[in-house]
């Protein structure tokens, strides 16, 4: 049988040498693998690469230090805030902490930025920088409480927003130290105007924002008990709907926290009445159905 010459050799499809270099490839990265776990006394371990995230250090207020040159420091602030590296801005926002605590005159110009800045890191999906950026807002609280809500911004209701809702989370120490930021922002801000902020979030369509906002709204009624006016200048009408809507709502908590605002609206309206049963039944038989009334009445009728 003839040999077919060379030139009549059958093209090699573009299809087949592809197969071949994937298949030569595949097997210098196999031999690649099994070089590596070689066991050979001669041959240098390769270093050990931690995939762990870097720790980060959480500082309580009490141990902060006050910043030496802040008017140099405050110049990089920003910068620092704005930063794409989630360490430096961790690092900025703990810096942000010691201006509150320490330096506040020179923070006050950018305080709708600083504000910002937490309500950004809030929404990052690293528990460090949530947590960092929790804690700054308490020192936030604590140092510029009136004037926050004297701000143009709407930084505040987002930044309230996002502490609401970082209240209602499963990772505990989270929770707990956006509860402590929101008690701080009670403490610190006067009661009506929070409360004018607070109640947009009773009718929150998430069932733990709802509570939460309802146990701090019980808070800030508490405060007010001794302030009357305030409470008719937020609106008595509206405070005893709320409370009653309240008492209805799916989570223990918000009823509650709505049994609370009852009792301190009842003892605030009723203070100085000698017919406090009886004024405190009209008021709320003007404002609400029969059977709504009935159930502000039985909490309290012990009272």
């Amino acid at each position: 049988m003839a040999l077919r010459p060379i030139d009549n050799a059958l093209p090699i499809s573009s299809e087949r040498l592809k197969r071949q270099a994937k298949t030569i490839i595949s097997a210098h990265k196999e031999k690649q693998v099994v070089d590596i776990g070689v066991n050979d006394e001669n041959i240098a371990p390769l270093p050990y690469q931690s995939s762990t995230e870097v720790s980060i250090d959480y500082i309580s207020s009490e141990n902060l230090k006050p910043i030496q040159d802040p008017d140099f420091k405050i110049q990089a602030l920003v910068g620092g805030l704005e930063s794409k590296d989630w360490l430096k801005v961790c690092e900025s926002l703990n810096d942000v902490r010691r201006f509150a605590l320490y330096h506040s005159d020179l923070l006050l110009s950018f305080l709708d930025k600083v504000v910002l800045v937490m309500v950004k890191s809030m929404k990052n999906p690293r528990s460090a920088l949530i947590k960092t950026s929790i804690m700054a807002s308490y020192d936030i609280f604590k140092a510029f409480g009136v004037t926050l809500y004297d701000s143009t911004s709407d930084s505040i209701n987002q930044l309230i927003l996002q502490l609401l809702l970082k209240a209602c989370q499963d990772k505990k120490f989270v929770c707990e130290e956006a509860e402590r930021a929101l008690l701080a922002m009670v403490e610190a801000m006067a009661p009506l105007p929070l409360l004018q902020k607070l109640s947009a979030y009773v009718g929150h369509s998430n069932l733990k924002v709802r509570a939460k906002a309802a146990i701090f709204i019980s808070k800030c009624v508490s405060k007010m008990m001794m302030d009357v006016k305030g409470m008719e200048e937020f609106g008595l009408t509206v405070l005893i709907q709320t409370a009653s809507n309240l008492l209805n709502d799916k989570l223990p908590e918000a009823r509650e926290a709505a049994r609370s605002i009852v009792v301190s609206l009842y003892e605030a309206i009723t203070e100085s009445r000698e017919d406090k049963q009886e004024y405190w039944q009209s008021l709320c038989q003007s404002n609400l159905p029969a059977i709504n009334a009935q159930a502000m009445l039985k909490i309290v009728s012990s009272t």
